[in-house]
């Protein structure tokens, strides 16, 4: 929106011309959200509290646990909220990616807010059915990628690299509908599981969703992806403003929301932040380095798979609780350490996986 402004302003005077800088706006959309979320916070958490929208805490949880009922959650309304303003004030609104991408967040976070709808007001423990919850994700995820399929201009959009290897391009056809949407639904509930302790979701997607616009920045610009031998995705770079407005509403939040939380996203804010990541990764050609950067993620749904797996085959479980933070608390770790520890694998694991950038 001010992209169009500012390149009006520009015959008037040209100092706005900085404007049109991917760099430049991708900086005013993170400070954006983190100035929008740091002020519409406050009287979002009262509100909340005052129509008594409260986290509802598992009878079968850890224990430690029981204290956090009746906290404030479906925060994650704020994120998505700061997310929007800011990706629509400095985006180029004329890019497909920003509207796939902004979309698809928002639409998953709408399933979200129906499913902690059902909890807080319903008192229903289930929220909205795994089916339903499911189908609707699968509609929109399968959605995104068809259109990401169908509105491809090179055949470089739709193949698939592999980390590690010089000019290693895999052209996945119609197949890559069907890999698209496990990653834009797979990261969604990856995300949701992780969602747990305070601020342990929420960092790890900051760190991903940045380290995601810096992807996206390079696989759009001609000269830095041909240097480093990935796929020129044409437009791609646009994104940096999104992931911008990610980072900047995530540490937002995370003001709110870290150790002891005074505010919990609930699956407004997992559902739609996982999507995020999955989507952004999938326009950038680098869904692999996703799940090596969201290792976080990958564990603690792994640790449910195995958990429900190892329990329905031999009738014993393989950790204590499933995700497996729960695990570690369950073990005596205090909450604050499980969270921090789980923040320093992540920023290895980033720091890893934008070293694959070079590493060919």
């Amino acid at each position: 929106m001010l992209l169009l402004l500012a390149e009006y302003l520009t015959r008037i005077d040209s100092g706005f011309a900085v404007l049109q800088y991917i760099t430049v706006r991708g900086i005013m959309g993170i400070m954006t959200a983190l100035i929008l979320s740091l002020m519409i916070g406050p009287w979002m958490i009262r509100k909340l509290s005052q129509q008594k929208i409260g986290q509802v805490v598992r009878d079968d949880g850890p224990q430690s646990h029981f204290s956090k009922a009746g906290t404030p959650t479906m925060g994650g309304a704020l994120i998505l909220v700061s997310i929007a303003v800011s990706t629509l004030l400095w985006a180029d609104l004329r890019n497909s990616y920003v509207w796939v991408v902004l979309l698809t967040t928002l639409l998953f976070g709408a399933v979200g807010w129906v499913d902690d709808y059902r909890k807080v007001f319903r008192k229903d423990p289930r929220g909205l059915p795994a089916k339903w919850k499911y189908l609707w994700q699968s509609v929109i995820g399968l959605g995104a990628a068809l259109l990401l399929y169908f509105t491809a201009t090179d055949p470089v959009q739709t193949s698939y690299i592999v980390p590690f290897f010089k000019d290693v391009s895999i052209d996945t056809g119609l197949l890559f509908i069907v890999i698209s949407y496990f990653v834009i639904v797979g990261s969604s509930n990856a995300v949701n599981l992780t969602d747990g302790l305070d601020g342990l979701a929420i960092l790890p997607t900051v760190m991903v969703g940045g380290a995601l616009g810096i992807i996206a920045y390079l696989a759009g610009h001609a000269e830095f992806s041909e240097y480093l031998r990935i796929p020129f995705v044409t437009g791609s770079g646009e994104l940096v403003i999104f992931c911008g407005a990610l980072v900047g509403a995530g540490l937002g939040f995370l003001w709110f929301n870290t150790y002891p939380a005074q505010v919990f996203m609930g699956d407004v804010g997992a559902l739609a932040l996982g999507a995020a990541l999955g989507v952004v990764a999938v326009v950038a050609r680098h869904e692999i380095v996703l799940f090596i950067m969201g290792g976080i993620f990958v564990a603690e749904t792994m640790s449910v798979i195995l958990q429900v797996a190892s329990f329905k085959l031999t009738g014993k479980r393989i950790f204590r609780m499933a995700p497996i933070h729960h695990h570690f608390e369950l073990k005596g770790w205090p909450e604050p350490r499980v969270i921090v520890r789980f923040w320093i694998i992540t920023v290895m694991l980033v720091l890893f996986g934008l070293a694959t950038l070079k590493l060919r």
